[in-house]
């Protein structure tokens, strides 16, 4: 069943750059999606544009059956509820903990009273934990999230995302500022929320190679517009030449083989 159905999507910025062209897509429910492209292809608008964190200037975008661009702000609320969001830098409340973080997922679902509080249900309780222990953070539970690493941060994140029980994750550079090892980490368990909990991902990622072993599908964006739609294997050399231009030299070393999680 189709979950995304984005049509002639296009973003532009004031009378100058052009973020988005013509870009048409559709995602089915359950899929792992990365996208790649170079810097400032035009990747971070696109997911932004879906939650409308940023306004598109014309097209369609259609989500669970709801048309996005035509939401009011009440209608927007509900559609962010069910989308979460995960981002390069984590965007967590340092001094609060583990626990405090991972329980704003819920604010979307509310009163103002009731969020600036504090107030949660033992039931809100009860997922956090059990998603806080799922991400293997059990032992940091209390910790102020200002002590933790960038893998633990990003994972404070990923459960924050999953407590507001969403259809989709947007994940914008998810592994842009960890090691290798931390990136392996955050990568299995967003498969594994795909694999086991049917969550569909949508993943914005520089790591091709990354790309290739763990998605469904990849799509290639340059310039704004998409110019890869295809499984990974279908991922030629010629093709990350294509996508990626002067920058694909070191990539296309990247893809020799690696593939297959």
């Amino acid at each position: 069943m189709t979950l995304l159905d984005v049509k002639n999507l296009n973003k532009q910025y004031g009378t100058g750059t052009v973020a988005l062209s013509n870009v048409n897509f559709s995602v089915k429910e359950g899929e792992f999606i990365s996208i790649i492209g170079p810097s400032g292809a035009g990747k971070s608008t696109l997911l932004r544009c879906l939650n409308r964190m940023i306004e598109a200037s014309s097209g369609e975008i259609t989500f669970d059956g709801m048309k996005v661009l035509q939401l009011n702000k009440k209608e927007l609320r509900n559609l962010r509820s069910k989308i979460g969001m995960i981002f390069q830098h984590y965007n967590l409340v340092n001094p609060l903990s583990v626990i405090e973080n991972v329980l704003h997922g819920r604010l979307g679902y509310k009163s103002t009273m009731k969020g600036l509080l504090g107030i949660y249900s033992e039931e809100e309780k009860k997922g956090a934990l059990e998603i806080i222990e799922l991400l293997g953070l059990e032992e940091q539970i209390y910790k102020r999230c200002d002590q933790l690493s960038g893998g633990q941060k990003q994972r404070v994140g990923i459960a924050r995302a999953l407590i507001q029980k969403p259809k989709m994750l947007l994940c914008d550079e998810p592994i842009a500022s960890l090691d290798p090892n931390a990136s392996k980490i955050i990568m299995d368990y967003l498969r594994k929320v795909t694999n086991e909990m049917g969550i569909t991902c949508l993943v914005n990622l520089h790591q091709v190679n990354v790309a290739l072993t763990y998605s469904d599908r990849i799509i290639g964006v340059k310039q704004g517009k998409i110019v890869y739609d295809g499984l990974p294997q279908y991922v030629t050399k010629e093709i990350i030449q294509d996508i990626y231009g002067t920058e694909s030299g070191e990539l296309i070393l990247d893809i020799g083989g690696n593939r297959g999680a």
